[in-house]
C-alpha cells in the first residue's frame, strides 16, 4: 500500500487533474490510496468568504461563491465531456454534485452574515469544501480514465480533537476508522480519493488540521493503514540545497533524514509541512517528495536515518518577517522561575517562539506571528525592560551531527565577511546551526554559504 498525496498546483486544473491521473494509473498494482488538497487558492478564497460574510458582505460572499462555481464547472466539462463520462461520475452526475456543495457553502455564508459573527468552527465549515470539491472532481476524472476510483469521506476517518483550525488527530482512533473505510476499497482493487486538511471531531463535527496539512493528512493515513510509503506530489522536484530563486546554483537532495526534512521545512523549506513527517517517523514509513510536471525524476527520498555524506551541511533555509524580542531584568541573575514566568506570557497570548538565547541577565527570542505582539509586551514590561527588533530574518545551516563538526561555526560565519549576526542558536538542536541577520541581508548570506558548503557536492546524495 502507498500514500499518493496531490497538493493544490497539482490538481489546480483539468490539465494537472489529468497528469495526477497518468501517474496514478501506473501505480495501481501498488494499491495507492489518493490524498488531494484544495485546487490551488481555493482555500484562500473560502476563508474570505468567510471574513466578507462576518461584515455581512453577503453579495460579495455570493460573488465569490459563484467565481469558484464556475471554475470548478469549467474544469468538471474539461475532463469529462471530452470523454463523454456516463453513470455516477458522468458530467450531469458531477454537475449536479457541485451544485449541492456550492448549496451547502451558500447557506453556510448567509448563517455567517446574519449572524455577523465567525466561529472557529464555522470556519473550518468553510474551508472544508476546497477539498470536498477537488475530490469530486479528481475522483470523477480517474474513473473516466479507467482507474476504478471510489470517493471517500476524509471526516468519516480521520477524527480530531476539537481545537478548530489546527486540530490534533486521535491516531489511535482514525487507524480504527480508516482500517474499516479503506483496506475495504482496497482489497477489491479498488482506489480510494481521500481530502486532505479535513478530519472531523468524534461527534462528527467538521475540523481542519492548520494551513498546508494536506501532507500531514496523508501522514496520517499512512500511518493509520501501514502504509509502505508516502508520496507527496507537488510542482518542484524535492528538497533543494537552498531556496533557487535565490540560488540558481542550488542542487536537489536525493536523500535526507526525518530529522533533518523537519527542520529544513520548520525554518523556511516550503516542499513540505513541519508537521508531515512525525506520524512517518513513528512509524519509519518513507517519505519520497515527487514532481507532477516531471515525474521521471527521482526526487527526495526522506528516510529514517541520515545517510553519511561528504557534506557537512544538505541545506541553507531562511525565514523572513522575524520579529526579535529582547528581555532585560536584573531579577534574572541567580533567580529560578523568572524564565517559566516569561514563557508563561506567551503560552497565555498562544504565540510561538522560534530562537532563543539567553544571558545572566537577558533573553532574546524571535517570533515570526506578531499578532498578539502589543499584548505580550504589555505582560513582560511587569517584569523587566522590553526591546523589539522588526524587519529580521532566520538562517539555518541544516545537516546530520553538525554540532559535532569541529569548525563548522569557523566556517559558517567567516562565510558571512560582514554581515551583522543579531542571534546564534547551537546545541539545541544536533543537526542545525541558526542565526538571526537583518532581513535585507538575507540573500546575499544565503548565497554566500551555499558557494561556501557546496563548492563541491557529495553525488550521492546531491543530485
Amino acid at each position: 500500500m502507498i500514500v499518493t498525496k496531490f497538493g493544490g498546483t497539482s490538481v489546480q486544473d483539468a490539465a494537472a487533474i489529468n497528469r495526477a491521473a497518468d501517474i496514478v494509473s501506473g501505480k495501481v498494482g501498488q494499491r495507492p490510496v489518493v490524498v488531494a488538497s484544495a485546487m490551488a487558492r481555493v482555500t484562500d478564497i473560502l476563508l474570505k468568504i468567510a471574513h466578507v460574510a462576518t461584515q455581512r458582505e453577503f453579495q460579495e460572499a455570493k460573488c465569490l461563491v459563484e467565481e469558484l462555481r464556475v471554475r470548478h464547472l469549467a474544469v468538471a466539462r474539461n475532463l469529462l465531456a471530452e470523454v463523454g463520462a456516463t453513470g455516477d461520475y458522468g458530467l450531469e452526475k458531477v454537475e449536479n454534485a457541485l451544485s449541492g456543495l456550492f448549496k451547502e457553502l451558500d447557506r453556510l455564508a448567509q448563517s455567517v452574515a446574519t449572524l455577523g459573527e465567525l466561529t472557529p468552527r464555522s470556519t473550518d465549515a468553510i474551508a472544508s469544501f476546497g477539498e470536498r470539491l477537488s475530490t469530486l472532481l479528481i475522483a470523477a476524472a480517474f474513473r473516466a480514465r479507467g482507474i476504478p476510483a471510489d470517493l471517500v469521506d476524509s471526516r468519516s476517518f480521520v477524527t480530531t480533537d476539537d481545537n478548530f483550525g489546527n486540530a490534533a488527530p486521535d491516531m489511535q482512533e482514525t487507524a480504527r476508522r480508516a482500517k474499516s473505510v479503506i483496506l475495504p476499497i482496497l482489497e477489491a482493487g479498488r482506489v480510494p480519493i481521500a481530502q486532505g486538511f479535513i478530519g472531523s471531531t468524534p461527534q462528527g463535527v467538521t475540523t481542519t488540521i492548520g494551513r498546508g496539512g494536506g501532507d500531514y493528512s496523508a501522514a496520517i493515513i499512512g500511518a493509520a493503514i501501514g502504509a509502505d510509503s508516502i508520496e507527496i506530489w507537488t510542482d518542484v522536484d524535492g528538497l533543494m540545497t537552498a531556496d533557487p530563486r535565490v540560488v540558481p546554483a542550488a542542487r536537489r537532495i536525493r536523500v535526507v533524514s526525518f530529522a533533518e526534512a523537519a527542520e529544513l521545512s520548520y525554518f523556511g523549506a516550503k516542499v513540505l509541512h513541519p508537521s508531515t513527517v512525525l506520524p512517518a517517523i513513528e512509524r519509519k514509513i518513507p517519505v519520497h517528495i515527487f514532481n507532477t510536471r516531471n515525474p521521471a525524476c527521482e526526487g527526495t527520498l526522506i528516510a529514517a536515518e541520515a545517510r553519511p555524506s561528504l557534506n557537512c551541511v544538505k541545506s541553507i533555509a531562511f525565514k523572513r518577517g522575524a520579529t526579535i524580542l529582547n528581555m532585560t531584568s536584573t531579577r534574572m541573575l541567580q533567580a529560578y522561575g523568572f524564565l517559566s514566568a516569561i514563557f508563561d506570557v506567551f503560552d497565555r497570548q498562544q504565540t510561538s517562539v522560534d530562537v532563543v538565547t539567553t544571558s545572566e541577565v537577558s533573553v532574546s527570542m524571535t517570533l515570526d506571528n506578531t499578532e498578539r505582539l502589543d499584548a505580550i509586551k504589555q505582560e513582560l514590561d511587569r517584569i523587566g525592560e522590553v526591546a523589539i527588533e522588526r524587519d529580521k530574518a532566520i538562517v539555518s545551516a541544516v545537516g546530520d551531527n553538525l554540532k559535532f563538526t569541529p569548525g563548522i561555526a569557523a566556517r559558517l560565519f567567516g562565510a558571512l565577511g560582514g554581515i551583522n549576526v543579531n542571534m546564534i542558536s547551537q546545541g539545541a538542536s544536533e543537526i542545525n546551526l541558526t542565526f538571526v541577520i537583518d532581513e535585507k541581508d538575507v540573500e546575499q548570506a544565503v548565497r554566500r554559504l551555499h558557494g561556501e558548503f557546496f563548492s563541491e557536492p557529495d553525488p550521492e546524495i546531491f543530485a
